[in-house]
Order: C-alpha cells, then sequence, then structure tokens
C-alpha cells in the first residue's frame, strides 16, 4: 500500500507557510514505513531541530481505479479516518532551496499517523467535516473540508490518472493553518467533530 499526500490544500496554510497558490494538486508520498506503528510514541528524529505536526482528514481506498471520474469518486471508498503528517520543516526548507524533492523531510520512518477509522455514513457531509488537533489539551488546528482547493473525490480523481490506486491506500487529504513544533512529552489528539480519533506522546 502507499500514502498518497496532497499538499497546499488549504488557502490559510498556503499563506502560513508564504507558498504559492498552485494550479493543481500538489501531490507527494510516503512509504509505508512512514506509519507510526499502534499505541507507539513518535521518537523525533536526530536530523531535525524542527517537527512540525500537520493534521489531515484521511480516506481509504477500497477498490482499484485508475482514471477514476470525479462522479464515480465516491465507490472508491467507504471510510474516512483522521492523521498527522510529520514533517522536518527545517530540512524542507533547505531542500525546497536547491530545487530538491521533499522525501527526506516528510516521508521519514514514523513520520505518518494513521488514526482509527469511521464510515463515511457517520458524517452528515463529506466535503464539510469538522476537525481538530489538541496539542497538550490545547486546540492548535482546527479545519473543515469545505474549505479544500480540491475536495475529496476531486483528488481521488486528479491522482488516479499519475497512480493506479489500489485497496487499503491512504489519501492525506492536506492541512489547514495552525502547524506548529512539537517538543518531548508533547501530546497530541486529532478530533473528527467531537469523536477521538488517536492519541500520541511524543519523546
Amino acid at each position: 500500500m502507499k500514502l498518497i499526500c496532497i499538499g497546499r490544500n488549504y488557502t490559510e496554510h498556503i499563506e502560513e507557510l508564504e507558498n504559492e497558490r498552485p494550479e493543481e494538486p500538489v501531490v507527494f508520498q510516503k512509504p509505508d514505513s512512514a506509519i507510526l506503528l499502534k499505541k507507539q510514541p513518535f521518537f523525533i528524529p536526530d536530523f531535525s531541530e524542527d517537527i512540525h505536526y500537520e493534521v489531515e482528514v484521511l480516506v481509504k481506498i477500497n477498490r482499484i481505479g485508475k482514471y477514476i471520474d470525479k462522479k464515480f469518486a465516491h465507490k472508491y471508498y467507504s471510510e474516512i479516518g483522521l492523521g498527522i503528517d510529520f514533517t522536518a520543516r527545517d530540512l524542507q526548507k533547505k531542500l525546497k532551496a536547491k530545487g530538491l524533492p521533499w522525501e527526506k523531510a516528510k516521508a521519514f520512518d514514523g513520520s505518518a499517523v494513521v488514526g482509527k477509522w469511521i464510515p463515511k455514513t457517520e458524517v452528515e457531509d463529506i466535503n464539510a467535516i469538522e476537525f481538530s488537533l489538541k496539542k497538550n489539551d490545547n486546540i492548535v488546528q482546527k479545519g473543515n473540508t469545505s474549505h479544500m482547493l480540491w475536495k475529496i473525490d476531486e483528488i481521488i480523481e486528479y491522482v488516479s490518472k499519475y497512480f493506479t490506486l489500489k485497496i487499503g491506500d491512504i489519501i492525506f487529504t492536506g492541512t489547514p493553518a495552525g502547524v506548529g513544533s512539537i517538543i518531548a512529552n508533547d501530546k497530541l489528539k486529532g478530533f473528527i467533530e467531537n469523536k477521538e480519533m488517536f492519541s500520541i506522546i511524543v519523546k
């Protein structure tokens, strides 16, 4: 399975990182080794001094698809989740300045938190999902999928042009504004509406 991630999908997040607004989705991947093992803490890697959290709504693909039309995209997932795209921001800035790929900053071991999955039927509108991240019981990120530049079905249509989607693949749909640094002993909890989807400790 693969993790397909969408960058710069919320306007306020684009502005906070002083990035250009893209004309089409920004796509990158993480390997399956990036998934943080269940009930394990996140260990800050020794190659970065500025790890950022980025909370994101996740979609799990449930059938094989290629060149999926947007009007049929809803048939390719039945569950949604919440996760974190951990980013070595200092390393990413250096790589971007040199025009180099981001993988070392985005795809390192443990950099992808994948929380619980819930049936998409449990949310009233897939395009208006409220979600949030708490750090040490303080809300640091709040988002709503209605603010996405590209909605979930549009993302599926777009990425399936380039990559065959397979059962178990996970799409990280982008993060809203409010990203920030973590330090040892931080506790991170993610919520879809009022439902806790994950809880992790930073070491």
